[in-house]
C-alpha cells in the first residue's frame, strides 16, 4: 500500500532526517514549501511532515501554512532534540570559513556557539537546511559552509567540522505528521483546537474551555490579517477529540475547529 510523505526539500534537512526516523527511507518526496502543501490537499501525497515548533524560537513559519488549510489532519508529532554539524567542502579547514549558511531557525539556534567560536563570520539565510549543504557542495567554495544535521554531508559529499553544536533539552524541533484520518486513542494524547478571537473574545474563551474542564497544554497566538484586535489561536488541549468532555465541547462550539488528536510525545 502506497504512503507517500512530503517533506521540506531538498534531501539533507533536519525535516528529511526526522521523516527517515519516523518512516524510513521508503516513499519519501522532497518537495518546495508551496508544493508540499499543494501535493497535501489534492491528496497526491499521503503525509506531509512539518516542523511546527522550536524550542529556541517557538513557532516556525511553517505553522501558518498549517493553519491556512482548509482541511487538515494532524496526525502525530514528533520532537527531536537538534546538534548540529559545521559542514564544508573536502580539504577545508575551520579557519577557511568566511561565510556560513542555513536554515533562518538554524541560524538562531547556533548563535551562541558562533558568536563563541567563529564572530566574524557572514550569516547567510537558506530555504531548508538541505538548500544550505547543497548549496556548498555545488559551489566548491572553502569560505562557504553550512550548518545542519550529518545527513546532508552524506548526501552531497560534504565533511564535518565540528558536531553537537548546541545539542541539548534547549534545543527541540517538534514536527507535526499531516495525515487523512484521526487516529485512535491512546490515553495520553494531544488535541490541537484552532480559533480566532478578538481581543475581547479571549478571556470568555479560556473561561468556557476551563468549564469545559479542558486542560490546556500550550498557546500559541498568530495574527488574523484581519484587524489588530483579532488573533487566531492555537490551543493544544490534553486529551481526545473523541474524548467525552473534549467532544461535548466542540458540539457546543462550532467556530473552533479541531485540528486533530495524536499521542503525546513529550
Amino acid at each position: 500500500m502506497s504512503n507517500r510523505v512530503g517533506y521540506l526539500g531538498p534531501g539533507g534537512s533536519w525535516t528529511h532526517q526526522a521523516c527517515l526516523d519516523l518512516f524510513g527511507g521508503d516513499e519519501l518526496v522532497p518537495l518546495e514549501v508551496s508544493r508540499l502543501f499543494e501535493d497535501y490537499t489534492s491528496g497526491c501525497i499521503d503525509h506531509a511532515c512539518v516542523p511546527v515548533t522550536t524550542s529556541v524560537v517557538g513557532v516556525t513559519p511553517y505553522l501558518d501554512f498549517v493553519l491556512n488549510l482548509p482541511d487538515v489532519v494532524v496526525v502525530a508529532e514528533y520532537p527531536k532534540m537538534l546538534g548540529y554539524s559545521l559542514l564544508a567542502s573536502p580539504g577545508t579547514k575551520l579557519e577557511d570559513i568566511r561565510r556560513v549558511t542555513a536554515h533562518p531557525v538554524a541560524l538562531e539556534e547556533v548563535k551562541p556557539w558562533l558568536d563563541l567560536k567563529m564572530p566574524t563570520v557572514q550569516r547567510i539565510p537558506a530555504v531548508t537546511g538541505g538548500d544550505a549543504a547543497r548549496s556548498v557542495a555545488e559551489s566548491g567554495d572553502k569560505a562557504l559552509a553550512s550548518m545542519g544535521p550529518r545527513i546532508g554531508g552524506e548526501i552531497y559529499g560534504l565533511i564535518s567540522l565540528a558536531d553537537g553544536i548546541e545539542e541539548g533539552p534547549h534545543n527541540v524541533t517538534r514536527w507535526w505528521v499531516l495525515g487523512r484520518e484521526m487516529p485512535v486513542a491512546t490515553g495520553d494524547d494531544k488535541t490541537a483546537l484552532l480559533a480566532e478571537v478578538s481581543d475581547n473574545q479571549l478571556s470568555s474563551l479560556l473561561s468556557t474551555m476551563s468549564a469545559a474542564e479542558l486542560q490546556i497544554m500550550s498557546i500559541y497566538e498568530r495574527p488574523s490579517k484581519k484587524t489588530l484586535d483579532t488573533h487566531r489561536y492555537l490551543l493544544e488541549i490534553k486529551g481526545h477529540a473523541q474524548d467525552r468532555n473534549v467532544a461535548t465541547f466542540l458540539a457546543a462550539n462550532d467556530a473552533i475547529r479541531a485540528l486533530g488528536s495524536y499521542a503525546r510525545k513529550y
